[in-house]
């Protein structure tokens, strides 16, 4: 397992679709059929890495939505990213694209 830091982007699976369904984002792994589950932290989650943000930028996002520390979102944050990783559901970060986030960063 790659060693994942807060500022790794990370991509969504080509293998991967994604439906709203009440409050929760239901994940489709086309390949093997399988289904996973995100409850609204979650999703928000996943909806914020289908926009290129980086982890860092998600949790900021985040603290600034919810009531909770930065250890804890930050931790749970990056064991929802490890579990989704395991099940090929997003993949892993590419050195060429968060070096393009960090310079693009940087221009603003």
């Amino acid at each position: 397992m790659l060693a994942m830091k807060l500022t790794d982007i990370l991509s969504i699976s080509p293998h991967a679709v994604a439906t709203h369904v009440g409050d929760e984002t239901v994940i489709l792994h086309l390949e093997s059929g399988t289904y996973f589950g995100l409850d609204p932290v979650g999703a928000r989650i996943w909806q914020l890495m289908g926009e290129g943000k980086a982890l860092d930028a998600i949790c900021e996002v985040l603290l600034n939505e919810y009531d909770v520390a930065r250890e804890d979102l930050q931790r749970d944050t990056m064991d929802l990213v490890e579990d989704l990783l395991a099940r090929d559901l997003i993949t892993p970060p590419s050195p060429d694209r968060n070096n393009a986030g960090r310079i693009e960063n940087l221009r603003r």
